[in-house]
């Protein structure tokens, strides 16, 4: 019978995958494009957002900008996706950023990079899941009054899909995916028609609305750098790019090839509407405040300000209609779902990283569904303190973004023109040679393009939180910096010399009493098996009264070991304890002492706390002692035998439970007489 916590684990997760079923969990392109792409393809939703909000600070006259911002973010993202089509086919492992990088520039340069993606990554399910609480929110007032506990409720759900394997949360995320693509495009196409072809006037419901600027005489330096605070903002749209070339591994084979169609599909879906709205909402006259309280003048009584995709699904499909709530819906799940995209990315380099030795070494194996899961928790866990610490509220974790994904592209980009330039050295064949410097022009293109773009953002964002990701990713690269030393420092210790080791002198066991009962003549009995050279039963000397017992019975069962008596004037037992062992070894540094310490084995986790105490602070006591071995003698007490076995092994090991602990009487066989002479 499973215990409850299996069975609600199996009914969470499902039951455990064998490791050689990991090729059955890759990716074909249409499940790929919703597990990596969900999050670019999901910026649309509040990218539009940023953009005209950061424009109303100028007044409702500086909307009429917002094509043009929204036409260079898409000359952006056509560079970054070009780019990665080059990345994905020269390096297809899954390191990604990382891993070219780090061949490349160097090793800082690629921890450079992965602190910047681990902080992007945990923005991206912040950002997803209080953005789609928003827009969640805009249909359903209840939402929007309870955002924290609906975004740490998706971040959840999304954890535990995760938990249980790439194709099974690419199955159940592909739908809405590719839902929200047709309802945004459908929402664009039918807005366009009823515009240019029946000629309709559409109004946004915030056309009519009278603003005011935040500041009403911003200076020509002032101007430009709202439109640079604009851009930057806007660039939001172009996170998640990266997380298709740190995911190549996921991929069916050829997996370049399909990683490389895959990025060039997110980057047409993604430009495509991404225009498309914001060109939808200068036909309608959408207007979109940072401050409703402050910058609105005028509007209809009670009026709250909707999203962007809320308002135009509202004006092309008309108020209270089927297709406004399901844009809504399919709107809202996408941005939850949007945070699946980081926590494919996330613990992938996590588990490249561990491997490297900058990270726990627990981050690099899978758990029961072939799915790194100690990374994956980590994630949520990370996500939900900044959703807490942000209440949810998009604007204020929007200026925490994009600052670490413009590092790892910039960084990338510089990396990939390196890998060229060492290629063209050694490639005598001309058509190849074209085509390296072809994949090499576009990435200095690329490399340029986002470094300004990456100086825009820290001048426009510093002060805004940019400060935060910037220090989070400093945080991050020292600590990793730290870790990587320690595992150098311990491996290097560890490594073998040329001498062959050398063998003990002599063997001197010592045996702990503290009664003379089973578990002690046990451990005497057990002693005498190894056979040591000389053999000391010890007991310490707290009580006169109790100290003499033990000598009477010693004695009355003539055990043959001698008993030594540790005075202990203070009542101490671990510190006389050790002294004597200390002296045992005194006299030749290459004579080893045994300690045999008796223990009992409970069922109960309180039998615990009124047990073995002064056992565990002797044995931890004498592990620092060179030279000093220790040895437990376990006693099973009766509480024992009713412990859950199977629950104790799941706990002890991560690997799956192979089968029952005993034989069923279906295969329990007679042991053979070589079994037999075995035992």
């Amino acid at each position: 019978m499973a215990s409850s916590t299996s069975l609600a684990k199996r009914l969470l997760l499902g039951r455990p995958f064998r490791s050689d079923k990991l090729q059955h969990t890759l990716l074909p392109k249409r499940i790929a494009l919703p597990v990596f792409a969900s999050d670019a393809l999901s910026s649309v939703a509040y990218a539009p957002d940023e953009i005209l909000l950061t424009l109303s600070i100028a007044g409702a006259g500086a909307f009429i900008i917002s094509p043009w911002i929204t036409l260079a973010v898409a000359v952006v993202m056509i560079t970054v996706v070009a780019s990665y089509r080059q990345n994905v086919h020269a390096y297809p492992s899954g390191g990604g950023d990382y891993e070219v990088a780090t061949v490349n520039l160097g090793p800082r340069a690629g921890l450079g990079v992965a602190s910047a993606l681990l902080v992007d990554y945990i923005l991206t399910v912040a950002v997803s899941t209080s953005s789609g609480v928003n827009n969640l929110g805009s249909v359903v007032p209840y939402v929007a009054e309870h955002k924290v506990p609906f975004a740490i409720g998706a971040i959840a759900i999304l954890t535990a899909l995760n938990l249980r394997g790439l194709r099974e949360s690419g199955t159940a995320f592909a739908i809405p995916t590719y839902a929200f693509i047709a309802l945004i495009l459908f929402m664009i196409l039918t807005g366009l028609f009823r515009e240019f072809i029946l000629g309709q006037d559409l109004q946004a419901p915030s056309a009519g609305l009278v603003i005011t600027a935040e500041d009403d005489h911003l200076t020509s330096f002032g101007f430009a750098y709202l439109l640079l605070r604009t851009f930057s903002s806007g660039c939001a749209a172009l996170t998640g790019v990266e997380a298709i070339s740190n995911g190549v591994p996921a991929f069916k084979p050829p997996k370049s090839k399909n990683a490389a169609t895959t990025l060039m599909l997110l980057g047409g879906i993604a430009i495509v509407m991404l225009v498309g709205i914001v060109v939808l909402a200068r036909l309608t006259h959408l207007q979109y405040v940072e401050d409703q309280a402050t910058q609105i003048i005028s509007g209809p009584p009670g009026y709250d300000q909707k999203t962007v995709t809320a308002q135009l699904a509202e004006t092309v499909f008309g108020a209270g209609s089927f297709l406004l709530y399901a844009t809504g819906a399919v709107t809202a799940l996408i941005l939850f779902l949007a945070a699946n995209t980081a926590f494919n990315g996330f613990p992938v380099l996590g588990s490249i990283l561990a491997q490297d030795r900058y990270l726990p070494r627990q981050l690099h194996t899978r758990g029961d569904r072939l799915a790194f899961s100690n990374g994956i928790v980590l994630l949520a866990f990370a996500a939900i303190v900044l959703v807490v610490a942000f209440q949810a509220e998009t604007t204020r974790l929007i200026q925490l973004y994009i600052v670490g994904v413009f590092v790892s592209f910039t960084l990338s980009q510089g990396g990939m023109i390196r890998h060229w330039n060492r290629l063209l050295r050694t490639q005598r064949d001309p058509a190849r040679r074209s085509r390296m410097k072809r994949s090499r022009a576009i990435n200095a293109f690329g490399m340029g393009l986002t470094a300004a773009v990456l100086i825009v953002v820290l001048v426009t964002k510093f002060l805004l939180g940019a400060w935060i990701a910037i220090a989070a990713m400093v945080f991050l690269y020292v600590l990793m910096l730290g870790i990587h030393k320690h595992y150098t420092r311990v491996a290097q210790e560890l490594l073998p010399t040329e001498e062959r080791p050398i063998l003990p002198s002599r063997n001197h066991a010592v045996v702990l009493v503290s009664k003379v009962h089973m578990p002690t003549l046990r451990a005497v009995a057990y002693a005498q098996a190894t056979r040591p050279d000389t053999l000391t039963a010890v007991t310490v000397n707290v009580d006169d009264k109790d100290t003499r017992k033990i000598q009477e019975e010693w004695e009355r069962r003539q055990i043959p070991v001698p008993l030594t008596v540790v005075d202990s004037p203070y009542r101490e037992i671990t510190r006389p304890i050790i002294d004597f062992v200390k002296g045992i070894r005194r006299g030749s540094p290459r004579d080893v002492v045994t300690v045999f310490v008796p223990e009992y084995v409970v069922g109960r986790w309180w039998e615990n706390l009124l047990h073995n105490q002064s056992a565990l602070r002797i044995k931890g006591r004498l592990l620092f002692e060179p030279g000093v071995m220790v040895t437990s003698v376990p006693w099973q007490l009766r509480s024992s035998q009713d412990r859950d076995l199977d629950r104790l092994d799941r706990t002890l090991s991560r690997a799956p439970k192979r089968g029952p602990r005993t034989r069923s009487a279906e295969v329990e066989q007679p042991p053979t007489d070589d079994e037999e002479a075995r035992t």
